[in-house]
This record gives C-alpha cells, structure tokens and sequence, in this order.
C-alpha cells in the first residue's frame, strides 16, 4: 500500500483509546457486584417460590400426563448407548471437576464463596480485556489499516463483548447446556431495555435521538432475533443455520462500511420532506438561522448530516454546546484525563511490583496482584513501546487467559445456579447477563451524559448484534462444521425460545416507544424501558419453571 494512502498513524488508536476510558472494566467493579447480585437475589427468590409451585403442580393428575408425554419424547430421542431417561433435566455441573464442598456445605454458607469467586473472575476478565486485550486489537487495526466503521463493527465490538462470546464458547463446547445462549439473550436484554432505562434516568438531560441510528441498528437487529427464532425453534441447530448467522454479521459489516452514503441518502429523503412543509427547513436551507447556538434546535438530530459510523454528529449538542468529535470517536469526559484515569491521578494499576499510593488504590492493587504476576509473566504489554511489535503474541494470550477465567466463571456460576436452585439458563439471562454487561451500561451512561444518546443507544443495539450473530453463531458453526461434521447442537431449553420471543418483543416496544416520546431520550422513557425489563424477568423465570405451558423438566438434583 503506498504510504500516501496509508491511515494516519493513532487514528484506529484514538477510537480505541477513547472507547476504553470510558469502559474501563475494572472501575465498574463495585456496579459489577451491585447490580449482578442483586439480580440474582431476586431471581434467587423467585425461583424459590416458583419451585414451592412447581412441586404441588407436580402432584397433580395433569403433572403426571405431561411428565408421561415429555417421557415418550425424551425416550424417542433417546441416544445410541440406551441410556435411561429420568424425569429431569441433567445439571451442568456434571461437565465441571468436583467441587470441593458437598450440596448441603454449599447451602450451609459455602455458595458464597463461589459467587465471590465468579464476582473476581468479572474482575480478572476486566483486567486482561483493558489492559491486553484491547491494546492487541487496537494494533492489529492499525496495522491492518481498517477503516474505523468496519473496526468497530469487527475487532472494536469484539474487544467490549468478549465475556459473552466465550461464555457462549463455553457452553457450546464443554457444558452442553444453555447457560451460554442465556447469558447471550439476557445481556441483550439488559443491553436494549436497562442501558438505555439507565441513561434516560440518569443522563441529566433530554437527549434528542436521530431516526436512522435507531431504524438501521433496530431492523438489522429484529431481521437477526427473528433469524434466531426459526433457528431454535425445532431445539436444535444445524451447520447451515451457524453458517447463516456469521454471514449475516458480514452483512452488518459491509451496511457499516457504507452507512455515511446509506445515512446522506435517508437525511436527505427525510431533510426534503421535512422542508416542503416546514419553514424551519425552509430557514435552515436558506442560511437564516436567528438562533446563535443551532445545536439548541431539537429538529437538528433530523436534519443533520451524520457522518460518523454509530449515527452521530459530527457536532453534538452536549450542555449548550457542540463538541466536535472524530468518525464514531467517543469524546472524552473532562475528568478523564489520558492516562484513562479520573481527575488524573489514580496511576494504571498495571504492574504487581509498583504498589500505588493511596490506601484505595493500595487495595485495589492488592486485590488484582494475582491476576496482574500471572499476566505480566504471561502475556507481554504491547501498549508499551518494548513490546509493541508484539501485539499477536498478546493477542493470542489475552484470548487464552479470556477463555480461562470464563471457563472459571461459568463454573462457579453453574455451581452458583445448582446449589440455589436455579436453572442454568436463568442463571445466564440474570447473573451473567447483568455482570458482564454493565461496564457497557456505564459507557454508554457517560455518552448519554455528554448528550450523545445516539451513540449510547447505537452502542448496546450494535453490541447486541455481534453477540447474537457472532457469539451464536460462530461457536454453532464451528461445533456442527469443523469440529463434529453434520452434528446438531441441542437447545435443552425450550422456554429459551420463548425468552427469544420476548427479546424480539423488547425491541419492538422499545422503538415504538421511543417513537412515541418523540425521538427523546429522557427520564419517562427509562422508566418505561426500566418496567420492560422487570417484566421481561418475570416472564422468563415463570415460563422456565412451566408456569404457563410445560416447556421443561426440573432440573436433576442429588448430593454431590
């Protein structure tokens, strides 16, 4: 490539740089633990309650004939080693090494270790992602001279939705169950409804929306879940149907490359329409605009040329001003100051033999030293200059680490799920979902802030594309393709296609009343979206213990 056509060096590196102060894992931490166990209690007391139910229902004369009925089908379904079917779902676990403790020492306080120890590999996962992970993706752009739409689409999305992919990875290819589907449906869930409930709470401010952000992310989105439906529909997916999801995210890819001239052609349509019958476009063509500070008008988000990849300005009002921001770059927060450290002062948290000074920072330090002497002998730093010629190396050994305290954590919450009574599916749509999702909450909560709520809504629709097309997708594929030829993988749950159905459903309610609240992205809407999510929760924890239609069977309990 002739170096006059060469991308500016830091160009990638400045959406890279910029996205990670803002999404820097490891600060989120004390949210992390907030929000994710708080919805594991709940859902822990639901469960409860919901089993108590379940067994009476049990008793009953129609229990009996629809155990009867799933017997016959399980029967007919049966494998070639003649194994009995029992009248209820085998766990997990069983695809993990023993546990240390007995059923019953877990039930007497022992699970609490275990939930602290899937809270630390939130932690470990977020070190390794911002600090090795992302900097490996970061040179691999620069070095491969992408163009910042398609490196957000591709190696941008898979460096903020990395959890998620190998946890889905990990249910493919070890546990055989659905605890990675769920965390896939659940954080994209948390993803549409709670972030932007979040944002709209919490922004302080209205943040104006543009229709096509919304419109292109939202139907390549439903196009993608309604896909997943008719795939998980029979309980099984086939390699043509993996192979189908990847393509589709190629598709998203090459919508991504050209969306400025897909955007300029749908501002345009919708500028001229606007301006037939209203004097403000009318003004706006002509240059008379009496107002000095144009980002004031609300109509400017419809009339706007947007020129960045997510939908966004190229000015954007943030607090009575225009900010000028780079092609889908993520501006800055004023206290974040280069280093990617707040108000400038907490050092990186970087090296296990430079403790930091400040008792805080001392105790943070402290709490991820194991994690930084296992890393920092095993995986040279490419964000510095010694080693960064380096990146692949840093790149595979990120993604090896990445697997291995993803493995971990879905172990400790599968054991988590089993001793509490809660089905592993439940477990990924709660637990896991609000655990590794919430770093991208509070991105997109300081995006809002800034008055970019395109950006914070394009942020978790566009995550979620990646990992329903990628993080399904791509381990379906390679199971039913490379790995066992002509192969199924087996969908164990089918309220998990209901769950789906009510993903689909989240979307549809979420842009109708987006639309509804005029394209505003305040506190009634993330009320709204908030409710929606409560409701989803509800839904898919009572249709999981059969509340209304027999999808399932309880899941195998014994003493181990």
């Amino acid at each position: 490539m002739d170096s006059s056509t060469k991308r500016p060096r830091g160009t990638i590196m400045s959406t890279f740089a910029k996205m990670t102060k803002v999404r820097r894992r490891r600060e989120m931490l004390l949210y992390q633990i907030g929000v994710s166990c708080s919805i594991l209690f709940l859902a822990w007391c639901m469960c409860s309650l919901l089993s108590r139910l379940e067994h009476e229902k049990h008793a009953g004369q129609q229990a009996i004939l629809d155990l009867r009925w799933w017997n016959r089908k399980l029967m007919a379904a049966a494998t070639d080693n003649d194994t009995q079917a029992k009248n209820c779902t085998e766990p997990a676990i069983h695809e993990f090494p023993d546990d240390l403790f007995t059923n019953k020492e877990r039930q007497q306080g022992g699970v609490l270790l275990h939930i602290t120890g899937a809270v630390y590999m939130f932690y470990a996962l977020a070190i390794v992602c911002d600090d090795f992970f992302v900097p490996a993706l970061d040179k691999i752009c620069e070095k491969l001279h992408l163009s910042e739409d398609v490196a957000g689409a591709t190696f941008m999305a898979a460096g903020s939705s990395a959890p998620e992919l190998f946890a889905s990875v990990i249910g493919v290819f070890i546990t055989h169950g659905d605890v990675g589907v769920g965390t896939i449906v659940g954080s994209a869930v948390f993803n549409i409804l709670c972030i932007i409930g979040v944002c709209g709470i919490f922004a302080g401010q209205i943040v104006y929306l543009t229709q096509w952000s919304v419109f292109r992310d939202s139907l390549y989105y439903t196009m993608s879940v309604i896909l997943l439906i008719v795939f998980m529909y029979d309980e099984k997916i086939e390699w043509w149907e993996g192979l189908i999801l990847t393509l589709m995210y190629a598709g998203y890819i090459l919508v991504m490359k050209f969306n400025t001239k897909m955007q300029n052609y749908f501002v345009s349509k919708l500028t001229k329409n606007v301006a037939n019958g209203n004097v403000v476009g009318n003004e706006m063509e002509d240059g008379n605009v009496d107002s000095p500070n144009i980002c004031d008008d609300p109509l400017l988000p419809l009339l706007h040329q947007v020129q960045s990849a997510s939908g966004v300005d190229k000015e954007v009002c943030a607090a009575g001003k225009c900010d000028n921001i780079e092609n889908g770059n993520v501006p800055l927060d004023k206290n974040i100051k280069e280093d990617g450290n707040e108000d400038g002062n907490e050092p990186a948290l970087t090296s296990p033999f430079s403790p930091p000074g400040g008792c805080l920072n001392k105790m943070k330090w402290l709490s991820s030293w194991p994690v930084l002497i296992v890393l920092f002998f095993t995986v040279p730093n490419c964000a510095k200059p010694r080693w960064e010629n380096f990146f692949m190396l840093t790149f595979f050994m990120s993604t090896l680490w990445i697997a291995v305290f993803s493995y971990l954590m879905v172990w400790m919450v599968t054991v988590t799920g089993y001793t509490l009574g809660i089905p592993d599916i439940i477990m990924g749509i709660t637990f896991l979902a609000a655990g590794t999702s919430v770093p991208d909450c509070m991105a997109s909560l300081i995006v809002a802030r800034q008055g970019m709520g395109d950006m914070a809504v394009s942020n978790t629709i566009g995550s979620n594309v990646f990992d329903i097309l990628v993080g399904l997708g791509v381990p379906w594929g390679v199971q039913t393709i490379v790995i066992d030829s002509g192969s199924v993988v087996r969908i164990n749950s089918r309220g998990l296609v209901y769950s789906v159905i009510l993903l689909l459903g989240s979307v549809a309610l979420t842009v109708a009343g987006i639309h509804v609240n005029g394209w505003k992205l305040d506190k009634k809407l993330g009320i709204y979206v908030l409710t929606l999510y409560a409701v989803f929760l509800c839904f898919s924890i009572m249709i999981e213990f059969n509340v209304f239609t027999f999808v399932n069977l309880p899941m195998c309990q014994d003493n181990i």
